[in-house]
Formats: C-alpha cells, structure tokens, sequence
C-alpha cells in the first residue's frame, strides 16, 4: 500500500495494524529507496510488524552532507523531518502507541532517524542507525528534548567511514544518552558503508524485545 501525503509517499507493508504488536518506520539512505529499506525484512525479525517506509524526493532527505551547516540542508531537512512525522501520525492513528514504535535507518536515513528521535525523545520501542549521527556543523543541545525514559537505541558503523565520521557518533551518542536513551554502540574496525550480517543480527535482539 502507498499513502501520499503533500505529493509524498509512504510504501506500508508487513503486518495490518490490526495484527501488529508493533510498527517500524524505515528510512532508507542517500541514492536508494523505499522499498530498498523494506528488503531488509528478509535479514529482520519483523513478521509482527506494520512497516512504514517513507520515500524521499529525489531519492535524497537533504542534499548535501549531514555534517554542513544545518540552514545549507534547508528547507529539504525539514520537509523529511516532517515526512517522517506523518508516518509517526499515521501509526498512532492505527492504534498503535510510542512504545510499540521503532525506528530504523541506513547512513543519511540514520542520521535523519536519529535527528528526529532525538526532537521528539520519549519511551519508544526501540531504534537502529545504521552508520548515522546526529545532523548539523555542529550540534545544539537546545533541539534536542524529551526523554527516551531508556528507549534501546543502537548505533553501529566502521570505525573509519567515509561517511560518518567516528567523532560524531560519539557526540551523537552522549546527547542521546543525556535525554535517557540506553545506548549501545558497535564500532567495527575497516567495516565498508554497508549494513553487516552482525548488525542485523544485533538489530533484531532490539527489535523482538
């Protein structure tokens, strides 16, 4: 199924929410899609979930590295941030609550996973950033608020990714854990921009809890 929503979309699949013990909203990264992300069903344990996966313009959430100046990303950050709102609205209007919700998402989809968490910190079921940090040249204690009430996040990535660099997956983390987040971090040395056999095997011990 695919919701439009302001000439956007979001592709649903796994479970109907009437079914669902819980629901995961996908962000796939920069260059890929929607349905990219949901190919990852086949590696996750998620055959009790509804899956929403939002699909971003132009197959990019903001257009330039998510360590620019945040205004640079502009308006585009926004509208994902917004995008991904509507899909959060649209899981609570099926029923299911916060703490039933997870998220998901690969490289610039992690980075904005955790932007918008991060903004909306409260008990989640739990998130996964595949290679991601926090968004901005520098990052703002002041956007971040609420409290994750020790929501399990993991964050994983290389230990040198051309990417996402080490650095801000360490801030990232420390402002994730100041708002009450239970972080666990796997840092894999030489590891390719790419999501590991390992990682989704650590990705599914959060995500059946």
């Amino acid at each position: 199924m695919i919701m439009y929503t302001h000439e956007k979309q979001i592709i649903q699949a796994g479970k109907l929410a009437a079914h669902a013990k819980k629901a995961v909203v996908l962000l796939h990264g920069r260059g890929s899609t929607a349905q990219g992300i949901l190919s990852l069903q086949r590696h996750l344990q998620l055959e009790d979930a509804l899956l929403l996966a939002p699909q971003a313009t132009h197959h990019s959430w903001y257009p330039y590295s998510f360590l620019a100046p945040r205004a640079d990303n502009q308006p585009a950050l926004d509208s994902a941030l917004a995008l991904v709102d509507e899909a959060v609205a649209e899981i609570i209007k099926l029923g299911i609550q916060p703490a039933n919700l997870y998220f998901l998402g690969f490289s610039q989809g992690a980075c904005l996973t955790l932007e918008y968490v991060a903004r909306h910190a409260k008990r989640y079921g739990g998130v996964v950033a595949f290679t991601g940090g926090l968004i901005g040249e520098s990052l703002d204690k002041a956007n971040y608020r609420g409290d994750f009430a020790g929501t399990p996040v993991l964050v994983t990535s290389g230990d040198n990714d051309p990417h996402v660099p080490l650095h801000r997956i360490e801030e990232s983390i420390a402002i994730l854990r100041s708002l009450g987040a239970a972080v666990t971090a796997e840092i894999y040395p030489g590891k390719p921009h790419s999501i590991s056999a390992d990682e989704t095997l650590l990705a599914n011990e959060l995500l059946v809890k």
